[in-house]
């Protein structure tokens, strides 16, 4: 099997990498380093069955001869900065819906008929039901939430008139290894760089889901190979919610810091900024059925994350 990976030197999109080369795959990693970087990838150096593209996904032109000959499309890719988007108003249509059409275009002109998508819980706005499942009709709050919504739809639609299968899997906060972003990379240098004060957005109550990298590229590798609908549309997150007050704490101790020590400095507020939605508690009913479950607690997850960020916080390839 042959699979392009979008964004494969991100984050998640590495790890993904890591699996899929693992099993067999030959991959093609497309990614234009804006958030990804070689360092993610290093350790397959020399692997035959790698090959990495430093492309920019806006540009459709190219992408035709690159997906020539794959079986599918991971699309990892992605602008998700939600408070960038309130001063940015395009970086969601250009990056997120306008990159998924030229992936879209280039898989039909290729005749690839897969398409795994990395959606987001954002897609729910501040839902009203708990835990919200993957058919709520859902009030946008943020523009990355509403482009990854359309992205999907555009997908779905595609499944209509051409050869292509769709699958989305809308993820909770994503931590671990390689994560240079969020909650837990914020506190931690905040916290190198004066360690007696903490400032922490909103008030910290805010209860969120902390999945770790690896269960989660198991949830989208479980989620595609047992489901063969025409759409396909899956929660991943976890059956626990982690408050932003417990995330400190959680960092404090792994930075040895004496947690009476810290002062505490909230911003004010049921939010860090807008967008931030202050509850996500997922229905994981049907990853569930699927026999998936999360092998790593928000917890441990958190602690792997702050650690690695102590070690590797200021290396960038």
């Amino acid at each position: 099997m042959k699979a392009i990976v979008t964004g494969g030197a991100g984050f998640i999109g590495s790890h993904l990498v890591d699996r899929l080369l693992s099993e067999g795959y030959s991959v093609s990693v497309v990614d234009n380093m804006s958030c990804g970087c070689f360092e993610n990838l290093n350790h397959h150096s020399g692997n035959p069955r790698l090959k990495i593209h430093k492309v920019d996904l806006r540009e459709a032109g190219q992408l035709d001869r690159i997906f020539a000959g794959h079986d599918v499309v991971f699309h990892m890719a992605a602008h998700a900065n939600i408070k960038e988007s309130l001063a940015d108003h395009r970086s969601d249509l250009e990056n997120n819906l306008i990159v998924t059409l030229n992936i879209l275009e280039a898989m039909q002109k290729n005749n690839i008929g897969d398409l795994v998508f990395a959606s987001t819980s954002a897609v729910y706005g501040e839902a009203t039901v708990r835990p919200t499942p993957e058919d709520y009709f859902p009030v946008q709050t943020s523009l990355y939430g509403a482009s990854k919504l359309a992205c999907e739809a555009y997908a779905e639609a595609y499944t209509e008139f051409a050869p292509t299968r769709f699958w989305a899997f809308r993820f909770a906060n994503v931590v671990g290894e390689r994560c240079r972003r969020g909650v837990i990379w914020d506190f931690v240098h905040k916290l190198l760089k004066n360690p007696s004060e903490l400032e922490i957005l909103g008030d910290g109550k805010q209860s969120k889901e902390y999945l770790y990298v690896k269960d989660c590229v198991d949830g989208m590798m479980t989620g595609y190979r047992k489901s063969s609908g025409k759409v396909n549309i899956f929660n991943l997150g976890m059956e626990e919610q982690t408050l932003v007050d417990r995330v400190a704490d959680l960092v404090i101790e792994k930075m040895k810091l004496d947690k009476g020590k810290v002062k505490r400095k909230y911003t004010g507020g049921p939010r860090g900024w807008i967008g931030d939605n202050p509850v996500v508690e997922l229905s994981l009913e049907r990853m569930k059925k699927l026999g998936w479950k999360q092998k790593v607690s928000s917890e441990e997850a958190i602690k792997r994350t702050a650690g690695w960020t102590l070690e590797h916080g200021n290396k960038r390839a």
